[in-house]
């Protein structure tokens, strides 16, 4: 562990659950740049499954959609973003929301 990284009740930053966003917001989140190494559309995914509750990215999906975004973005290795959030065991609305939306995982 990285020393003076602050844990569990020394975080000086609360986790906020209740905060309201609006369109705009969710919005701001399309405009993400990637790290080299990653798919712009996928990087765009990924930082909304990080940061939204599954409500909010439900919203989101609606927009990235609309934006022309692909829902199914692959990395090199073609597994799809649904094939990363099928695998966290608590993601289970995160991936019936990819799945109403359209997306595909690898084996499908």
């Amino acid at each position: 562990m990285k020393q003076g990284k602050k844990t569990g009740t020394q975080r000086t930053q609360q986790a906020t659950r209740d905060e309201e966003w609006s369109d705009e917001r969710l919005k701001a989140g399309l405009d993400v740049l990637p790290p080299e190494d990653l798919p712009h559309d996928y990087n765009i995914l990924l930082r909304a499954y990080r940061g939204m509750t599954a409500e909010l990215f439900a919203r989101f999906i609606v927009f990235y959609k609309d934006a022309g975004h692909d829902i199914n973005v692959s990395l090199e290795d073609r597994s799809t973003f649904l094939d990363l959030v099928s695998r966290h065991r608590k993601s289970v609305e995160y991936a019936d929301i990819l799945k109403q939306a359209g997306a595909n995982g690898k084996s499908s």
